[in-house]
């Protein structure tokens, strides 16, 4: 009785391994994986729009004569930028006052700007270059005269931008008076875009 017990747990078990297959593990088919495809990254920031803001920094002026003084100003300033894609082209009005620069007898006043800019757009970065007329109001008069610089801009947010400009200026023949006058400032810039 033992030999047909033991000759039927055999067969069962050699029909269960038959029908199962071979012993040999199932081969695993191949995973097709789509490749991702990034978007790139923007190259530049969209610098269109108007902006506005103020502005802080020293005007250093220099007279015929040996004359000259350095004093703080301060200002407001406005404008209109137009994004061309990787260049940048707008204008701007810029009025900057402060303590009275002496230069001999004169007492420069204040400053009022028109000017041009023409930059490359980084990103978050505006690098320009500006050129215009500026007119200076002292106690003896006013006098136009030119005004150009470089300056760069950053956008801490899409409204929110700070950042720097130096800009020379020249009167000649300040006033009819035969002086030549020549400015210097460095200003520190924070502006808002709307």
């Amino acid at each position: 009785m033992k030999r047909i017990l033991l000759g039927t747990a055999l067969v069962a078990t050699a029909a269960t391994s038959a029908y199962a297959g071979s012993a040999d593990p199932a081969p695993v088919e191949p995973m097709i994986v789509e490749p991702v495809t990034v978007a790139p990254a923007p190259m530049g920031g969209d610098w269109t729009g108007a902006y506005g803001g103020l502005s802080f920094g020293n005007l250093s002026a220099e007279a015929d004569g040996g004359l000259d003084d350095s004093e703080a100003v301060y200002g407001v300033f406005g404008g209109y930028d137009y994004d061309f894609g990787q260049f940048v082209v707008g204008g701007e009005l810029d009025y900057q006052t402060g303590e009275d620069i002496q230069l001999g007898g004169i007492e420069v006043d204040d400053i009022l700007r028109a000017k041009v800019r023409g930059g490359y757009d980084l990103g978050q970065t505006l690098v320009y270059a500006t050129v215009g007329a500026a007119q200076l109001n002292t106690n003896i008069g006013d006098d136009t005269g030119f005004v150009g610089g470089l300056g760069v801009e950053y956008k801490v947010t899409e409204q929110f931008t700070v950042g720097g400009e130096y800009l020379a200026h020249r009167f000649d023949d300040f006033d009819g008076t035969g002086v030549d006058v020549d400015a210097d400032t460095v200003s520190i810039r924070g502006s808002f875009r709307f």
